[in-house]
């Protein structure tokens, strides 16, 4: 005879479950088939699955970005500032349209960035991760890179130290060429002034940022190189030209 621990006084099937989830379950966010916006808009972003380096098409990269700061500054001090004005930190040719007060799991923010050129990408990111010290976004199909972006902060001896680390992977041919065109450097301009920023909002200027890359794999996926169809600034520059074709087609109007 099988005994029941919810009548023997051993935990309920509930309790267990509870107890076998890891503290931090509720920093995670839940998994999710597809993307949606609630917010008006999401262009390249509703309905897009996400992508991790696995589903990338170019090499892979590791790239770090960090700051030294004052260990008067608390890491949780500076993950609140850098959630809660996230948007706010970025150059002004990009913007950022995420939750007004800070950045939780499952949330998804969209992105409208400079690409150099006139041209502009609509994309967006998804919160996976967030807790008191560190949040981590991952980017959908037809984003510029197939990945994740941890952004944390911690006491590391005599200094707080503030860090942005991509692990990526150009998500097709065509990012992968603009990658090797001047689009690591733009991407590395992009994070240093970012964080600078951060930094001056903190009350800490100048900040010298700190950059490390690295080649993790040198291969390219070409099995992986079907994600084109999805290429986010393609699909951008089309929707804009299609938009600016059904304007000139309006009647003028007539005299009064």
């Amino acid at each position: 005879m099988s005994e029941n621990p919810a009548t023997e006084g051993g935990p309920s099937a509930a309790q267990a479950g509870r107890a076998s989830l890891p503290r931090n379950a509720a920093n995670w966010a839940e998994k999710v088939d597809r993307l949606t916006v609630d917010s008006g808009g999401g262009l390249n972003v509703a309905g897009r699955r996400l992508t991790g380096p696995v589903q990338g098409f170019g090499k892979m990269w590791r790239k770090t970005y960090w700051i030294e700061l004052s260990p008067e500054i608390s890491p949780r001090a500076v993950i609140a500032t850098w959630k809660g004005h996230f948007g706010e930190f970025w150059p002004r040719a990009s913007r950022f349209k995420g939750p007004l007060t800070s950045l939780s799991p499952g949330d998804v923010a969209l992105l409208d960035v400079s690409v150099g050129g006139g041209v502009r990408l609509s994309t967006g990111v998804f919160v996976l991760y967030a807790d008191e010290e560190s949040f981590t976004l991952m980017t959908p199909q037809g984003h510029m890179f197939a990945g994740w972006i941890t952004f944390s902060a911690e006491r590391s001896g005599t200094a707080t130290v503030v860090q942005a680390q991509v692990l990526m992977r150009a998500n097709d041919p065509l990012y992968e060429l603009a990658m090797a065109c001047g689009g690591h450097r733009k991407e590395d301009q992009f994070w240093i002034q970012t964080m600078t920023a951060l930094a001056r909002s903190l009350g800490v200027a100048p900040a010298a940022v700190h950059t490390r890359t690295v080649c993790v794999d040198r291969r390219r996926q070409w099995g992986n190189a079907g994600q084109v169809w999805h290429n986010s600034m393609v699909r951008t520059m089309m929707h804009s030209v299609t938009r600016t074709l059904a304007r000139k087609r309006q009647p003028a109007p007539g005299p009064r």
